[in-house]
Formats: structure tokens, sequence, C-alpha cells
């Protein structure tokens, strides 16, 4: 997978807000060499994609009968029209994980996209299915 927008240098804190350095936490699940045992880590993970501008692992690690619900063009243009600020996970329980995403597009006002992701675990590896919003 390619880090062709937005690189981090390995030795700087983690995007996803844990206090491991970003190559001994997301950046290993990112580049492929492991695989997140818990759906928690799969979203910090994700969260870590975005602010990278890794779209090849957003796709990847979306579960392959929900890709077709996702557009790349517009996961893309999202993902590299922000800035990521913070991750906040409010609760993770089983499959289901609900977070804060604190970013800002532009020259906008920080915004939050408040999120209940279900994963799904297929072959020994956890997918991304689904997020809705909590408020809804």
């Amino acid at each position: 997978m390619s880090s062709k927008f937005r690189v981090k240098m390995s030795n700087t804190p983690c995007y996803c807000g844990n206090p491991a350095t970003f190559s001994e936490c997301c950046q290993r699940f990112i580049s492929g060499k492991e695989f997140p045992e818990t759906p928690e880590q799969l979203m910090r993970s994700r969260y870590s994609a975005y602010a990278a501008g890794e779209i090849d692992y957003v796709i990847d690690s979306t579960h392959p009968s929900a890709r077709k619900f996702y557009s790349r063009t517009e996961i893309e243009r999202w993902m590299l029209s922000n800035k990521w600020l913070k991750l906040e996970i409010i609760k993770s329980d089983g499959a289901l994980v609900e977070f804060k995403a604190h970013f800002v597009e532009g020259l906008k006002s920080p915004e939050i996209h408040h999120e209940r992701s279900t994963f799904q675990k297929e072959n020994e590896r956890w997918y991304f299915l689904d997020g809705i919003d909590p408020n809804y």
C-alpha cells in the first residue's frame, strides 16, 4: 500500500491518539505487515489511514460485501480535503465501535464526524462493515 498523499514519520505519535509511535501502532496494519486483532484496533488504523491519505487501506479493510456501497473517489476526496485532528473512542464493545473523528475542512471551523461502526470477522481478519450516526 502506498503513502503517496501524506507521510508521517514512523517515530512520531500515532494519528489515532495512542501514545505509541505510528510505526508501533497503526502503520504496521496499514502497511499490511499485520492485521488488527480487535475492531477497535481496526477503527484506529482506519482513522490513521484517513489522516495519512492511505485510500487503499480504507478500501481493503472494508468488508468485501460492503465495498459496493462506498465510492473510492468520494472516500478519497473526503480523506484528502480534511485535516484530521484527533480520534475519540466513545465506546468499544465487541463488534461495535462508537467514535468521534475531529477534523477541519479547508478554512472552516472544526467539525466532528460521530459514528457507530460495525465490524465483522472473516477468515481470522476483521473488516469494517458499516457505520451509522448514533444521533439518528
